[in-house]
């Protein structure tokens, strides 16, 4: 006979509790939505809670809906998250891990403790160690790497001075300040007359290729730079390189491992689309001009090059999560280090997630796999 305590049902663990953040204040706030979208779809639902957090052009943390369908970004739609819905408050100390929502003339209700936040935010103001600072300061555990690493590789220009001192090779570049653009701009132009013909011209901190203009002759490069200042007040320009662009998705290695790296893969844009280079629009609204090869067609030794400078590039800031890492194939036969992005395109049609898929990591199991990194690692200083 079966006792009586054998017989009483045990209650089912608790699910992970994940809080997907997404939106935020930079010029890629539509691009982040629809980053959330791809993950709402594909997230195992069977094994995470998931609440969705929007965080508003104006910097309004909200309780979204989580329906991805008004966070997909189309050549009709561009989402954003509303600062008029149900507000978030979340914790400023390390003693309690609990989210509030807080609505006009309502008592304010706990949504319950987060075990872990997953940032998909692009740009300033989130992708760039700000909002990784804030779960440092909360001892909160999040995908992807901390502040100093996320600083660094948003702005393009510490980025290539640490690989530079890591004797990671890069292409020759040089950076306008907007002291040095304010006070001479005779001199600013002339700190960039050593690189050569075309040069792009982008914001220091900001990605997904806005504000960036290729200029072929110094007659167009002051205009480049005020388009480049419109989205960050520090500029680099970077001197052309005529070549490949090849690309190669990063994950932290278990237990202290080395990093992973996939199969590389390659962009190319159709100049007949219109499109001189990979641009807002040939990235995320014309798929029909641009093609994702993976694995790119390119010799064992290249791609082994590229997969090693794609490791070193991520234990040189000291990355954590994920990072993709783009690198130039040259005419010359030789790999350049180009920029790492430590929180890439992330929808299921991006690079990234492609890249590991070829590499027999489907995009369900690569969220659940990043998930797994950020709560098996330490809070505060690693």
């Amino acid at each position: 006979m079966q006792s009586r305590a054998m017989s009483i049902e045990q209650p089912a663990p608790r699910k992970t509790r994940v809080a997907l953040v997404f939106g935020g204040r930079s010029s890629e706030h539509a691009v982040s939505c629809a980053t959330a979208a791809g993950v709402m779809r594909a997230i195992d639902r069977e094994a995470y809670d998931v609440i969705p957090i929007g965080i508003a052009r104006d910097g309004h943390w909200v309780l979204s809906d989580g329906d991805p369908a008004r966070l997909e970004l189309t050549a009709g739609h561009t989402p954003e998250v509303s600062s008029s819905d149900a507000g978030v408050v979340v914790p400023l100390g390390t003693s309690d891990r609990s989210l509030t929502v807080q609505e006009p003339g309502q008592v304010p209700r706990s949504l319950g403790e987060v075990d872990v936040v997953f940032p998909l935010l692009h740009g300033p103001f989130g992708e760039d160690g700000t909002i990784q600072g804030l779960l440092e300061l909360a001892d909160i555990r999040y995908v992807g790497s901390g502040v100093l690493a996320s600083a660094a590789g948003m702005d393009k220009h510490y980025m290539k001075v640490v690989f530079s001192g890591a004797g990671i090779p890069v292409g020759p570049y040089a950076v306008v300040t907007d002291a040095q653009w304010r006070r001479d701009r005779a001199a600013a132009l002339d700190a960039v007359a050593a690189l050569s013909y075309p040069l792009f011209v982008k914001p220091a901190r900001a990605g997904s290729s806005m504000g960036i203009t290729k200029v072929t002759d110094p007659g167009g490069l002051e205009a480049a730079i005020e388009v480049a200042r419109e989205h960050d007040r520090k500029v680099i320009v970077e001197q052309g390189i005529s070549g490949r662009e090849i690309e190669c998705a990063v994950l932290q290695g278990r237990d202290g491992a080395p990093p992973r790296t996939s199969e590389v893969g390659e962009i190319e844009v159709d100049r007949d689309g219109g499109h001189d280079f990979y641009d807002f629009e040939a990235k995320y609204l014309e798929e029909q001009g641009v093609t994702l090869s993976c694995p790119a067609k390119v010799p064992d030794e290249v791609a082994a090059e590229v997969r090693r400078l794609a490791a070193a590039a991520f234990d040189a800031l000291g990355c954590e999560g994920l990072a993709r890492v783009d690198c130039f194939y040259t005419d010359r036969g030789d790999v350049i280090v180009n920029e790492i992005n430590t929180m890439p395109g992330f929808t299921p049609h991006s690079m990234y997630p492609q890249m590991w898929a070829a590499s027999g990591l489907e995009y369900p199991e690569l969220i659940d796999e990043l998930i797994t990194l950020a709560l098996e690692r330490p809070t505060g200083l690693r």
